[in-house]
């Protein structure tokens, strides 16, 4: 029997959609604290949104290349992760992680073979790692691009190294990347919105339900 799966609904900005996700079954919620995304959500509603979804949904910040006031400000909501999206050495991650004495999520953007190269060195220092479409150079923001990647690339990576799965995945292609990869979690973010920034519950609960189907 394989492990249940972990799927992760990341940049919910309302308390309707965080109620949606919930009700559809995440296992972990996802709110960003990055401006210049348009999923960006301001300290006050970080901590509406953590202390609503607390003991009900593993909930998770995601900062880009954070400064340490910046992560102690966040570390101070509670949440239980936090998800570091930009690009963050391991030295960095590992610091970031003790100073906040919380989970970290790390976001690694993947491309080449070279990339993934470098997971093994973040899956030392980081609680978990999340493989993500490579942001194109000049992109204004690290995620949520709606891009996949080579999943083929991850034929390379240490077979016992768990990870999360990102990029590009919509409800109709959950399946097909749940049981090409065999990630122990998937993220969606862009792949459930009917434009940047805007979640659709239907699509929220179409998507845990297909990642769900191919992964029993």
């Amino acid at each position: 029997m394989s492990d249940p799966l972990i799927v992760k609904i990341c940049g919910i900005k309302t308390l309707p959609i965080l109620e949606a996700a919930i009700e559809a079954g995440a296992d972990m919620v996802g709110f960003v604290h990055f401006q210049r995304s348009p999923r960006h959500v301001d300290l006050e509603g970080l901590q509406l949104l953590i202390s609503e979804a607390r003991g009900r949904v593993e909930t998770c910040v995601l900062l880009v290349n954070p400064d340490n006031s910046r992560v102690v400000e966040v570390a101070a909501l509670s949440p239980d992760w936090i998800q570091l999206h930009g690009p963050e050495t391991p030295h960095r991650v590992e610091t970031i992680r003790e100073e906040a004495g919380i989970a970290i999520l790390k976001a690694i953007g993947i491309a080449t073979s070279e990339d993934v190269a470098t997971v093994a060195g973040f899956a030392d220092v980081a609680d978990r790692v999340l493989l993500d479409a490579k942001a194109p150079k000049g992109a204004e923001r690290p995620g949520g691009l709606g891009i996949a990647f080579d999943w083929t690339l991850l034929n390379a990576l240490d077979p016992s190294l768990p990870f999360m799965l990102s990029g590009g995945l919509t409800p109709e292609t959950v399946g097909e990347a749940i049981r090409a990869v065999r990630p122990i979690g998937v993220d969606v973010s862009s792949g459930v919105e009917t434009a940047p920034g805007e979640k659709d519950a239907g699509l929220i609960k179409s998507f845990i339900a297909k990642a769900r189907a191919a992964h029993s």
